[in-house]
């Protein structure tokens, strides 16, 4: 049987290979340029081959370099795979959530500490992203996507059924302009969220009159446009999940009962071969619990109106 290289001086030439820097590896592997610089010359002299070579001051890879790479890399991306799925069976250690800033803040951040409770053995890790291209990123587990519940290679589960109304703070209806029917909504600046789509399928489904949806600020993010209606800077079109808290607090009330049912929807969603594994599956269940509890008084009261 062959001997094979040492695994130390495969992993410096695949990160060096991957890079084409010896400095941009070590910082990877957390050693230095010059140990480097020996695991390479190591695995050239066990070869009996060279690797890399240098011109104008470039490192590049030879021609043996350059084969052999692309045959190691598929082998270390296996073990990482096998790892992180070795790693995802368990119920303990970390989860890493990407999901949106606003639904961050509104719904998960503040109940964190129930999950935490129920299991004190998993650590969560929350990294907020404005937008999603469908695909998970290595060094993530699970993700909360908006959008129509379908992506290819992803296990997705409904969050919440999802639906827009008119949100403003309390101090709106006490002043001089009125806000007593959908009408009266041409009173008051609009605020957006992201663009100005969702007021104008709001105005066209009630058949309003009168009513500019194409002024008013627009905010990037859903958290920032309810801050503004907290300030009494004018009448958002709030997500019934994000706004939620601001209305049990008291912060913002809804002036109508009219809702708009959209056709997007928050999805919890991780990788399709992944949806069983440890860690991942105990989140996925505690969230949809949860949500299922707390989201069914509100069906009802709506259903009830």
């Amino acid at each position: 049987m062959k001997r094979l290289p040492p695994l130390n001086a495969l992993k410096a030439f695949e990160a060096a290979a991957r890079h084409l820097s010896f400095t941009k590896a070590a910082d990877e592997l957390f050693v230095t340029q010059a140990a480097v610089s020996h695991q390479i010359k190591s695995l050239e002299e066990h070869l009996g081959l060279k690797l890399f070579m240098r011109k104008n001051r470039a490192l590049l890879l030879t021609e043996e370099g350059q084969a052999y790479h692309l045959d190691i890399k598929d082998i270390f991306n296996h073990l990482y795979e096998a790892t992180e799925r070795l790693l995802a069976r368990g119920d303990k250690g970390s989860i890493t959530i990407s999901l949106p800033p606003s639904f961050a803040i509104q719904w998960l951040v503040p109940r964190l500490n129930l999950f935490s409770e129920d299991h004190p053995d998993i650590d969560v890790r929350i990294k907020a992203v404005d937008a999603d291209d469908g695909h998970l990123s290595d060094d993530v587990d699970v993700a909360i996507y908006f959008g129509p519940g379908s992506w290819q290679g992803l296990d997705a589960h409904k969050l919440h059924t999802e639906y827009l109304t008119p949100v403003c703070s309390p101090n709106l209806l006490t002043s001089d302009k009125p806000l007593d029917t959908l009408d009266d909504l041409h009173h008051h600046t609009l605020l957006h969220d992201s663009n100005r789509k969702y007021w104008k399928l709001w105005v066209r489904k009630f058949g309003l009159k009168g009513i500019n949806v194409n002024h008013g600020p627009i905010f990037s993010h859903s958290s920032m446009v309810l801050q503004a209606a907290v300030f009494g800077q004018g009448v958002a079109l709030g997500h019934s999940v994000l706004a939620r808290p601001e209305i049990e607090a008291g912060r913002l009330i809804e002036p109508f009962k009219e809702v708009l049912i959209t056709k997007n929807a928050y999805y919890l969603v991780c990788r399709e071969s992944q949806k069983d594994l440890g860690k991942i599956a105990i989140f996925r269940d505690w969230m949809l619990a949860l949500i299922k509890e707390e989201q069914e008084p509100l069906l009802e009261q709506h259903d009830s109106e």
